[in-house]
């Protein structure tokens, strides 16, 4: 009636598949008073909870479907009703419903491929076939494949094809190698901005004229800065960089010429 059930109950008188015990029960094999349903339907729950990734919805609506068909033959037997009725008789309508819903999705398929054989005779009918062929004494005639083909040729094109082949080189023309670095640029800062004190940074990089060298010339303030030597500030949000000697000592440059934390920075 329904398909396989991977999901395992236990109870006192089954442990097994859950499409199994409602096989057993209904063939009065195991009694439905005997299984206690509120404690396989909330282990399902809790099974559901930690795999709700993993289950699908077929498993699950299977799982429901015998679940309430338990639930029903065991409210049967529970509740006062007429007697001789058998538990096979009240299962024909599911069987049934199953029939019917199977014939429902076989029309369906049909109906489907009906649309799509229609379509395709819809553009089908665009199409006009031509009502002349090729005339009686035409010929089609092969390619002749060794036309203007001699042998020296065919040398050549042999030692074209064994010459050793030149190592591939990578043209490097267009990459521009840049020497500044981060430690020079230090120096020359600390040598600098004591003579002009109060500046922007926009005017410190006024004159350059590549990426990597406004890249350093930022990288050496934040240095300066790192080492107490530059007061660093900005108005607003987006504003210039305000800069500011801050350091007494103006004679910087022979002990930065010294400092590893300058190398560090090499670029």
């Amino acid at each position: 009636m329904v398909g396989a059930v991977s999901y395992v109950v236990t109870t006192p008188v089954f442990e097994g598949p859950v499409d199994l015990l409602l096989h057993l029960v209904t063939s009065h094999e195991v009694d439905v008073l005997d299984v206690p349903l509120a404690s396989v339907v909330d282990a399902f729950s809790t099974h559901l909870r930690e795999h709700r990734d993993d289950l699908s919805l077929e498993t699950l609506s299977e799982f429901l479907l015998v679940a309430s068909i338990l639930v029903e033959l065991k409210s049967q037997r529970l509740l006062p009703g007429p007697d001789g009725v058998d538990d096979d008789e009240e299962l024909v309508g599911w069987e049934e419903r199953d029939l019917l819903l199977a014939r429902l999705l076989e029309c369906r398929a049909y109906a489907a491929a009906a649309d799509a054989f229609v379509a395709l005779s819809e553009m089908a009918a665009r199409s006009v076939p031509r009502e002349s062929g090729l005339e009686d004494d035409f010929v089609v005639h092969a390619p002749d494949l060794l036309a203007g083909v001699t042998g020296d040729r065919l040398a050549q094109a042999y030692l074209r094809a064994t010459a050793e082949r030149p190592a591939p080189e990578v043209d490097l023309s267009h990459v521009t190698v840049d020497t500044v670095t981060v430690s020079e640029t230090v120096l020359d800062l600390a040598a600098y901005l004591p003579e002009r004190g109060r500046t922007t940074f926009q005017d410190l990089t006024r004159d350059l004229t590549t990426r990597i060298e406004v890249i350093v010339h930022f990288l050496a303030l934040l240095e300066l800065c790192k080492m107490g030597r530059v007061a660093l500030g900005q108005g607003e949000t987006f504003g210039d960089l305000q800069v500011a000697w801050v350091a007494e000592d103006r004679k910087l440059a022979g002990v930065l010429a010294g400092s590893v934390a300058v190398d560090d920075y090499d670029g």
